[in-house]
C-alpha cells in the first residue's frame, strides 16, 4: 500500500507522539507498505515554524529531510498533474496544504494517513 502521510501524522510518527494510533504507526513501519511525505508537508512545516506555531528541535529545512530519510519515508515532489486536479476538487476543505495532499493522493492512488475528519469527504482512500 502507498501511504501518504498527512503532516501531523509525520510529526507524530517521528516524535513518538502518543496521539498516533498504533495501527497507523505499524502501517508506516510495515516494509510491505511504502510511506511518503509530500514536499507540501515540508512547505507547511517550514511555514508554521517560521510563524512560531510549530516548535522543532532543529531548523525544519534540515530536520524534516533527516527524519524522513532516517525513518525510510520517501519524498513526494509536487508536479503539474497533481496541481491541475485542484481545478476539479470540491471546496470542502479550506486548508490549502491538505487540499494539495488530497490531489496528490488521487493522482497517484495513495492512501492518506490522517485523523483529519474533513478529508474523508473527498473521493480519496483514507487509512481507517
Amino acid at each position: 500500500m502507498k501511504l501518504l502521510l498527512d503532516t501531523h501524522i509525520f510529526l507524530w510518527f517521528i516524535s513518538g507522539d502518543g496521539r498516533l494510533r498504533v495501527d497507523m504507526r505499524d502501517a508506516i513501519r510495515d516494509p510491505g507498505n511504502d510511506a511518503y511525505l509530500s514536499v507540501v508537508s515540508l512547505w507547511e512545516i517550514i511555514t508554521k515554524h517560521k510563524l512560531g506555531k510549530l516548535p522543532l528541535p532543529h531548523p525544519p529545512e534540515s530536520y524534516v529531510p533527516t527524519q524522513r530519510k532516517s525513518h525510510l519515508i520517501t519524498d513526494l515532489p509536487l508536479d503539474e498533474p497533481s496541481v491541475v486536479r485542484l481545478a476539479q476538487l470540491p471546496s470542502i476543505h479550506r486548508d490549502p496544504f491538505d487540499r494539495m495532499l488530497i490531489c496528490q493522493a488521487l493522482e497517484y492512488g495513495m492512501t492518506i494517513v490522517t485523523v483529519d475528519v474533513t478529508i474523508p469527504s473527498y473521493p480519496v482512500t483514507v487509512f481507517k
